[in-house]
């Protein structure tokens, strides 16, 4: 694979701005590794595209509002995306800004110190709060968005809401699991009933994620590892609907990477660890059978991930579809699952 397998053209209009009215009311486009080939639905059909004693597993990770902004004892301002905490219990950010180390930083009824610069405008900080850190980013930080999200006024409350799923338990991750924002309980207790169950798992999503792969030789690129957390009773799921020749569906690539990742000895074990594999065409997938997800940038390692499940040329029919369909794409929109 090249990788310019993984370019394509798309419209700026197609890049979703605003979340569909309705979860279960964005676009789905099927795509079959058979004759069938390609077909447009809603999320809400997924009952009926999925079959009884397929299991669903939803990464349950939270999004914190973790942008901040902050000043230099200079008075020069800086933004911080806080991406978690280290060994040291120091956290650590991406900022924008010219900091230095030793340099205190102020912050919106707080504050800290520059300990450490690790290149690529991610530093580490420690923090001095009145409160827990994320008590305190409840109150006071910024719903990270992504970037091509380009309003005037920025995040606004509704943003709190529907930039994270209904079944979002476990804070740490600064974007959500997108392909898990369609689903609402009522769409869940109706898979349910079809026989269609589901199980979670955590994975934290970082900025790692998104970025794009540079350079051309796609043997050598890695994956920023980003930290996941499989429940005993998730595996134990997950045997049993193969036993009875059900058939494992991600919701979102950050799930296929937690469950391959965590199946690399051949057998898949719980536990937590770090999810650092590069899936591309050619990976020999252990765990996951059918995945849904959103549409996802041009040359970037989720892109890679899908083609590797979906085929490359398949999945080059399938985004020139939504092309001309006029999907909406990205964090925001539509949808597509693959089978």
């Amino acid at each position: 694979m090249r990788l310019e397998d993984l370019d394509y053209v798309l419209p700026p209009e197609l890049i979703a701005q605003e979340p569909a009215a309705e979860r279960a009311g964005a676009r789905l486009l099927a795509v079959r590794r058979d004759p069938r080939g390609l077909g447009h639905h809603m999320v809400a059909d997924l009952p009926a595209l999925l079959r009884a004693r397929d299991l669903l597993v939803l990464n349950d990770a939270r999004v914190v509002p973790a942008r901040v902004r902050g000043r230099r004892p200079s008075g020069g301002r800086l933004e911080l995306l806080l991406l978690g905490t280290a060994e040291s219990g120091d956290w650590e950010a991406l900022v924008r800004g010219s900091p230095r180390v030793g340099e205190r930083v102020h912050l919106t009824d707080g504050g800290g110190e520059w300990t450490a610069s690790l290149g690529d405008g991610r530093w580490r900080l420690r923090l001095e709060l009145a409160e827990p850190v994320y008590a305190w980013l409840d109150r006071v930080g910024e719903l990270p968005l992504p970037p091509y999200i380009r309003r005037p006024d920025g995040p606004t409350a509704a943003d709190r809401e529907r930039y994270q799923t209904t079944f979002a338990r476990v804070p740490g991750a600064v974007a959500a699991p997108t392909a898990g924002l369609h689903f609402t309980p009522a769409l869940l207790a109706t898979l349910a009933d079809a026989g269609i169950d589901h199980v979670t798992l955590t994975l934290h999503v970082g900025p790692g994620t998104f970025l794009p792969i540079r350079g051309g030789d796609l043997a050598t690129y890695a994956m920023a590892p980003e930290r996941f957390v499989l429940p005993a009773a998730t595996v134990d799921r997950i045997a049993g609907v193969r036993d009875a020749g059900g058939r494992v569906v991600a919701v979102g690539t950050t799930t296929v990477r937690a469950l391959e990742s965590a199946a690399t000895t051949g057998s898949l074990r719980p536990g937590a660890g770090d999810a650092a594999l590069f899936i591309r065409p050619g990976h020999r997938f252990r765990v996951v059978d059918a995945l849904l997800s959103n549409f996802h940038l041009p040359r970037t390692p989720l892109l890679a991930l899908v083609a590797a499940l979906a085929g490359t040329e398949l999945l080059r029919d399938a985004y020139a579809e939504a092309v001309r369909e006029r999907y909406r794409f990205y964090s925001y929109g539509d949808a597509m699952l693959i089978t």
